[in-house]
C-alpha cells in the first residue's frame, strides 16, 4: 500500500474482513484513518488486518450480537488507538429465504438481534466510550430491501427497515455532537449476495440503469464521504446507493 499521511481519526467497523465492510476499511484506510474491523471468523478477520496492513487496523473476532464482543471491541479500540471517531454498523445477516408466511419466528428473532440490536448496541458503547464528550459519525448499513418490498428476504428487509429508523432516532438523540446516517445499497457483487447474482450476473445487471451490480469500492466512498468534513451538515438521512435501479419504479 502506498504510504498515507494519518488523519488522526479512527474507525470501527462491524462485520469487515470481507465483502462491503472490507470495502469501507480500504476507503477509510486509503484517506489516512485507522481501523478497528470486527467479523466472526479469526482467521479470515487476521488475513483482512493483514492485507489491509497490520500498522494502522487491528481485527477483534466475535459474534456482532454478542454484547461481551461488543464491549471488547470497543475496549481494544480505545486502548489501540485512543478514540473512536467513526462507527459503521455493517454486519449482518440473512439465513432465510422465502414468504412471509411460513417465516419462522426464531428466525426472525435472530436477524434482528443481529442486524438492529447490535447495531444500537455498538452505538451505545461508542458513545459512551468517545463520541458523547468528543463528537464523530455513525453510518449503519440498510438496504434497498428497508426501503421497498423485497419478496422472498422479509426478514431481512423488515430488520433493514428497522435499521433507517434507528439511523433517525440515533441522529435525534446524539445531535449535534454525532451524525448518524445510513446507507442503503442495492446488490453489491459480495459472498453475502451471491445467491443474487452469482450464475446470472448479466441478468441481473440488465435492470440497473447504469448497467451493472455494485462492488464493496462504491459502498466504500459512499461511506468515506459521510465521515468526512463535507458531510458535516447532513444526518438522519439514508444515502440509496443502487446503480439507479429505483428509476424502473417511474410511470412508463
Amino acid at each position: 500500500m502506498t504510504t498515507v499521511e494519518l488523519s488522526g481519526k479512527v474507525a470501527l467497523i462491524t462485520g469487515a474482513s470481507r465483502g462491503i465492510g472490507y470495502g469501507i476499511a480500504e476507503a477509510l484506510i486509503a484517506r489516512g484513518d485507522r481501523v478497528c474491523i470486527t467479523g466472526r471468523g479469526e482467521e479470515a478477520l487476521k488475513e483482512a488486518v493483514e492485507k489491509l496492513g497490520a500498522d494502522r487496523v487491528i481485527g477483534v473476532a466475535g459474534k456482532a450480537h454478542d454484547e461481551a464482543h461488543q464491549a471488547v471491541a470497543v475496549e481494544r479500540t480505545m486502548e489501540a488507538f485512543g478514540r473512536i471517531d467513526f462507527l459503521i454498523n455493517n454486519a449482518g445477516t440473512n439465513p432465510v429465504f422465502g414468504p412471509m408466511a411460513e417465516l419462522d419466528l426464531n428466525v426472525a428473532r435472530k436477524v434482528f438481534e443481529t442486524n438492529v440490536i447490535s447495531a444500537l448496541g455498538f452505538a451505545q458503547r461508542t458513545w459512551k466510550a468517545w463520541q458523547s464528550e468528543n463528537g464523530g459519525a455513525i453510518v449503519n448499513i440498510a438496504s434497498v430491501a428497508g426501503v421497498s418490498a423485497s419478496p422472498f428476504i422479509g426478514a431481512y428487509g423488515m430488520s433493514k427497515a428497522a435499521m433507517i429508523n434507528l439511523t433517525v432516532q440515533l441522529a435525534h438523540e446524539y445531535a449535534p455532537k454525532v451524525r448518524v446516517n445510513a446507507i442503503a445499497p442495492a446488490v453489491v457483487k459480495t459472498k453475502f449476495a451471491e445467491a443474487l447474482w452469482e450464475g446470472r450476473e448479466e441478468e441481473a445487471a440488465a435492470s440497473y440503469p447504469l448497467g451493472r451490480l455494485g462492488v464493496p469500492s462504491d459502498i466504500g466512498g459512499a461511506a468515506a464521504f459521510l465521515t468526512s468534513e463535507q458531510s458535516d451538515w447532513i444526518t438522519g438521512q439514508t444515502l440509496v446507493v443502487d446503480g439507479g435501479i429505483f428509476l424502473n419504479a417511474g410511470v412508463g
